[in-house]
């Protein structure tokens, strides 16, 4: 740790490393207040040390946990993200079902408690998408719950040179049929009813429309798999053909939609760029090295975590019990 940290430990924060073991890659460091009074002390109050430490050491670790400061559960999110001089984005082009707290404020991934969230960067789906990442947990779960990281920088040396290759030539196809009770409406995922707006913004990301005869909405886009971090020039794994690929459904799940709409009409499928199928024994081994560098540590209501969204990509794990956490997003950044 540098002389600047150190000193910043003497005074009114406290700072350490996230324990984990075995070490996985990059980890983050944990953020504290200093001294017995830690609880009162707000984000805000200690704002001007904080963002020192983020310009320090958040393209290093990938993200900084904040936690015992004392964090306003409706806007203290808000507040603390916007206050990094970026205006919060809203969640556009979305592929999960979420709600809106506040302004740039939004719940985590409503999925049920028994699902988990596999490993991934925010919108890497797509072309553009937030460079920062915010959650805050306000309330943990009895069991469960926690957000698993994991360094994106380490997954992409893990990943088979040939496997990467391959990836990197063609690319990722993303074929997505909303609505039908299936998925997400298009009406929702776009934040609009009028079929213009839509076909203006994918004209923009170049992303393939077409309107089906029912009136529902199938798009194509392919996006990178392998990205390189704007500041750094890592290349990190940067994709979610793991979570569209249909074998990312329960098999029982997945013979059932394929008996009742065929495989055309799957809610969302990955492709090679090429539209070549990807087969299920890569998917495997990508999800085999995503779990080998899974870092999983407990929340505790009131933390907050700072997330490079290049660097460390997230998940959820099942939960029992209330469980709240909130997302904010900022600086937006496309792909060349």
């Amino acid at each position: 740790m540098n002389a600047a940290a150190r000193q910043l430990d003497a005074g009114r924060l406290s700072i350490r490393q996230l324990e984990v073991s075995p070490a996985r890659g990059a980890t983050p460091l944990v953020i504290g207040a200093a001294g017995s009074g830690g609880a009162d002390v707000t984000l805000e109050e200690v704002f001007g040390e904080i963002r020192t430490l983020v310009e320090q050491h958040l393209l290093e670790r990938g993200g900084l946990l904040f936690r015992g400061f004392n964090v306003d559960p409706l806007a203290g999110l808000g507040r603390f993200a916007a206050a990094f001089g970026h205006p919060l984005l809203s969640y556009d082009y979305a592929s999960t079902p979420r709600s809106q707290v506040s302004e740039g404020v939004y719940t985590s991934t409503e999925y049920p408690p028994h699902q988990a969230i596999p490993l991934h960067n925010e919108q890497s789906y797509s072309r553009a998408w937030p460079m920062k990442i915010w959650f805050h947990c306000v309330l943990s779960a009895r069991s469960g719950g926690e957000t698993p990281i994991a360094d994106s920088r380490e997954i992409y040396r893990r990943m088979d040179p040939g496997l990467r290759r391959r990836f990197e030539e063609r690319g990722v196809m993303y074929v997505r049929n909303f609505g039908n009770g299936l998925d997400l409406p298009w009406t929702r995922v776009f934040n609009t009813e009028r079929r213009e707006l839509v076909e203006d913004f994918c004209r923009e990301q170049g992303i393939e429309v077409e309107w089906k005869e029912d009136g529902e909405l199938r798009t194509r886009q392919v996006c990178q798999s392998v990205a390189r971090h704007p500041s750094t020039g890592e290349p990190v794994w940067f994709n979610q053909a793991h979570l569209f690929h249909p074998s990312a459904l329960a098999p029982e799940v997945l013979e059932a939609l394929l008996d009742a709409v065929g495989e055309e009409e799957l809610p969302r499928t990955a492709r090679f760029g090429d539209g070549s199928p990807i087969e299920d024994s890569v998917l495997d081994e990508i999800r085999g090295v995503l779990s080998e560098l899974q870092i999983v540590f407990p929340w505790q209501s009131g933390d907050v975590l700072l997330l490079d969204n290049m660097l460390m990509a997230h998940a959820r794990l099942p939960f029992e019990g209330p469980r709240k956490v909130v997302v904010a997003m900022a600086e937006p950044y496309g792909a060349p």
